[in-house]
């Protein structure tokens, strides 16, 4: 069974703040609900209740949990939701109105329906919750224990793991096989991806899907640049990303070129504040460090595609190097196009690589240590989004599968041990802050790795295994439950 999960399933549209503490509970009481009405239940239901577990009861009021289980139960589903109905669903749930389970059918609901038992952890995962449907009687006629396990992926008790209907061509487990797999075969790590995702879809509709993706990704960026105010919750943080779009451009507008690194941060905070504020978002590879793959990919956007620096016109529409000629693809090949037309088209190339690269890096890290920050610590959700960045970004600049490998250690190898520690359960401090400095550790760990020859002294594979080890031996109270760390030393006003 290989290790690839699919970009459409590792890069998800959905809603802030949290993949594993909103969007995964919210997935899981969707499926409860559609088991409902498939099994012929849905009419005989006087009630519906959810007991959420370790993690998802220590913080899932400051996560937006709650809120997310009614608007599964309502039928609502992340990709396509408005993110207004999530916020607050439960939090402002009014007294005596009828929840419309599966979106139809209605059934009482009161807020202490939602039960937080935070010190009770199932042995399946610190992410559970159990959810049971009631007759008037007051017997169970369905119950199930779902565990959301990262990125916006659940799993439900018992279930056997879900193998594609199609498998995937290429088959790898670790990142030595990847690597002698394209050794083998002579293509790039973004090709290898971009093969297994045409098992599934045709070329066109990979691509279209991938710009699906990255559009989402700058729209993400693009909101939070714009959007003033404060932040929702007890912290009360002010948004910046705005403040700093305003300065830098003002600065621009003086004449004065500021650091690319400069926007770089400014995109990393712009996504990670829209989480904060439940916004839509894309996990990459979840909402916590949703903030890092957009904003390197948009600092390779505007600072590096046009620069020569970047994939430029040698490559393939999914950006594999292919020496001087331009191979078509879609209407990004069209001739005639002019000047603007093009450098879109070679940059919509350019991403396609960089998302593809950055999907089997991350598939690594899912399949070998964890990208569940209840599970590993923020070294699983910010180490390997960094990981997958640093990856990326070195593909699209001419870097090659080695380099790219490099890149990918050294990002990672430099997040070992993060804890995860939001101070009031709310995934603000530090979580954007931090998703700024790793995008600046990503681009760093790109450029160290094309200034070598992409051979290294440890490789991925070890320091994958040394993040799993070290989330296993990593004390609960640092893997998002909010009781160590900055969560209990600093004082929330």
């Amino acid at each position: 069974m290989s290790a690839y999960v699919s970009a459409f399933e590792l890069f998800s549209i959905g809603v802030g703040p949290s993949s594993s503490h909103t969007v995964g509970p919210m997935r899981a009481a969707l499926d409860f609900a559609a088991r409902l009405r498939s099994g012929g239940l849905l009419d005989g239901v006087a009630r519906v209740t959810c007991v959420l577990y370790g993690s998802l009861g220590a913080t899932g009021i400051g996560h937006g949990t709650p809120d997310a289980v009614v608007a599964g139960l309502m039928g609502l589903e992340p990709e396509t939701v408005d993110p207004a109905a999530v916020r607050a669903a439960w939090s402002d749930w009014p007294e005596g109105q009828a929840l419309p389970l599966a979106g139809s059918t209605p059934v009482p609901f009161r807020r202490d329906d939602i039960e937080f038992a935070p010190r009770t952890r199932l042995p399946g995962h610190p992410n559970a919750m159990t959810l049971t449907a009631w007759d008037a009687g007051g017997v169970a006629l369905a119950q199930e224990t779902y565990y959301s396990v990262g990125g916006g992926f659940i799993r439900r008790d018992g279930e056997a793991p879900r193998v594609a209907e199609r498998p995937f061509p290429l088959q790898f487990d670790s990142a030595g096989e990847l690597l002698a797999l394209c050794d083998e075969l002579g293509i790039t790590i973004a090709d290898a991806a971009r093969r297994n995702e045409e098992a599934l879809r045709s070329e066109g509709d990979v691509a279209a899907g991938l710009d699906a993706i990255w559009d989402a990704m700058s729209g993400c960026v693009e909101a939070g640049l714009t959007a003033d105010g404060v932040l929702p919750g007890v912290l009360k943080v002010k948004r910046r990303a705005s403040t700093i779009r305003a300065q830098l451009e003002a600065a621009e507008a003086d004449g004065r070129r500021e650091l690319p690194g400069e926007w770089l941060g400014a995109f990393a905070l712009a996504v990670n504040e829209e989480n904060a504020s439940g916004g839509r978002v894309v996990t990459a590879p979840t909402n916590g460090a949703a903030g890092i793959v957009p904003a390197v990919g948009m600092y390779w956007w505007r600072f590096l595609a046009d620069s020569g620096l970047g994939a430029g016109n040698a490559v393939t529409p999914y950006g594999e190097l292919v020496g001087s000629a331009l191979l078509g693809f879609g209407s990004g090949a069209r001739p005639g196009l002019d000047e603007a037309e093009l450098a879109e088209a070679n940059r919509r190339r350019g991403i396609r690589r960089y998302l593809l690269t950055a999907t089997a890096l991350g598939s690594l890290f899912k399949a070998n240590a964890s990208i569940s920050g209840a599970e590993g610590g923020c070294q699983a959700e910010v180490g390997s989004a960094c990981a997958m960045a640093a990856g990326g970004l070195t593909a699209v600049m001419g870097g090659t599968n080695r380099q790219i490998e490099n890149a990918a250690e050294i990002a990672m190898e430099h997040h070992l041990g993060l804890t995860c520690d939001p101070v009031g359960g709310l995934v603000q401090i530090p979580c954007i802050e931090r998703n700024a400095i790793a995008s600046s550790t990503a681009v760093t760990a790109a450029r160290l790795a094309l200034r070598g020859d992409g051979s290294h002294y440890v490789p991925l594979d070890t320091v994958v295994e040394t993040m799993r080890q070290t989330g296993i031996d990593m004390s609960t109270k640092y893997k998002e439950t909010s009781e160590g760390g900055l969560a209990v030393n600093v004082v929330e006003c």
